[in-house]
């Protein structure tokens, strides 16, 4: 603490991101990264951007990724925001579009950063209680607020709401601003970008960090009512003109390029989730159903902390949250085939 601190950050309680090990030969399954590397076109236009042209400011708007996210989701550029990461985007959106006098609804068990953000910008917050099997229910939110803010799939439960109970929450607020938060739902689920032009109270966020390889190039984007785009550019421009740099831009654009290297990774993580699912399911794990690139699973007999630590000391990492309705949980990241036959070795050895 300092005395030259405002007093803003006196107050806050930041977000504590999974850790990142420096050991190469931990099994790391523990920040939900794709186990499988991005698509060549991605690192082959990454590489033709490194050029003179870098002593140059990137395009300010990422037209050109727009035009590709547009394209992709079958939108215009209008309905189309660009950050860099679906962190900074969700930041915009926070400041922009969801500080009211009523309070902002999100679950009690969602995103950390949610809570992180609210204290940031001053909103106050409601967090509405999953129910016993760790669902969400849109009838919960019945209630006067000044938006409302889910992750579908949520994390860290893994769990997917249907369009349908998406179309119900925002029928229920016609007048807030409803934003879903859909960093994983290329894993199993179906985007609520489909409902855009239906609801102009609707803005969906999405990353480039999970289903497209990207955790190291930062970029994320949301998608919505043009109008409601206008309120993020403005914020965005009274704070940062050039979120995205020429390298990301390139990446980001070819990610969407190649599109059948995209939907093979994605199957490939499924395939792995169901397997790996099944065999934790074989040693006594309650697993809860996943539509993300990782699985939420409880051993009734064993505590979620001594097996995080046995796996530890076998150079497996996993995450373990220390939330009370949460606390004999592991959220284990789908890795490869290899990786998770490890992990499931390891517990097996632990179990015994």
């Amino acid at each position: 603490m300092s005395r030259f601190w405002s007093p803003v950050v006196h107050q806050l309680t930041p977000y504590v991101p999974g850790e990142q090990p420096k050991l190469d030969t931990l099994i790391k399954l523990n920040t939900n990264e794709n186990p499988y590397g991005p698509s060549p076109r991605v690192l082959e236009a990454i590489r033709a951007a490194t050029d003179d042209s870098l002593r140059l400011y990137p395009d300010p708007s990422g037209d050109k990724l727009k035009d590709a996210i547009a394209s992709y989701h079958g939108v215009s550029r209008p309905q189309v925001f660009v950050g860099n990461s679906s962190d900074e985007v969700l930041g915009i959106v926070f400041q922009a579009l969801l500080k009211h006098e009523q309070p902002l609804l999100m679950p009690d068990i969602s995103y950390g950063f949610y809570p992180v953000y609210c204290g940031l910008f001053g909103i106050q917050a409601q967090q509405v209680p999953l129910d016993d099997s760790l669902s969400i229910r849109v009838e919960d939110y019945r209630q006067p607020c000044g938006g409302v803010i889910l992750a579908n799939p949520n994390a860290p439960t893994g769990r997917l709401l249907p369009l349908s109970a998406i179309r119900q929450l925002l029928d229920d607020h016609p007048d807030q601003v409803v934003v879903i938060d859909e960093a994983y739902v290329d894993f199993g689920g179906e985007s609520a970008i489909a409902l855009v032009d239906d609801y102009p109270n609707l803005l969906v966020v999405h990353t480039l960090s999970k289903s497209r390889s990207l955790a190291g190039l930062r970029v994320g984007y949301a998608v919505g009512d043009a109008t409601l785009i206008e309120a993020l550019e403005r914020v965005k421009n009274s704070f940062n003109a050039y979120p995205l740099d020429r390298l990301a831009l390139a990446g980001a654009v070819a990610s969407f390029e190649d599109d059948d290297y995209f939907r093979h990774t994605c199957q490939a993580v499924m395939r792995t989730r169901a397997q790996l699912t099944t065999q934790l399911q074989a040693l006594g794990f309650e697993v809860l159903p996943s539509a993300a690139n990782f699985v939420f699973a409880r051993h009734p007999q064993h505590d979620a902390a001594m097996l995080a630590n046995g796996l530890r000391q076998q150079a497996v990492i996993v995450r373990h949250f220390t939330a009370p309705r949460i606390n004999q949980y592991l959220r284990i990241s789908i890795g490869t085939d290899a990786e998770c036959a490890r992990l499931v070795q390891v517990l097996g050895s632990l179990l015994s």
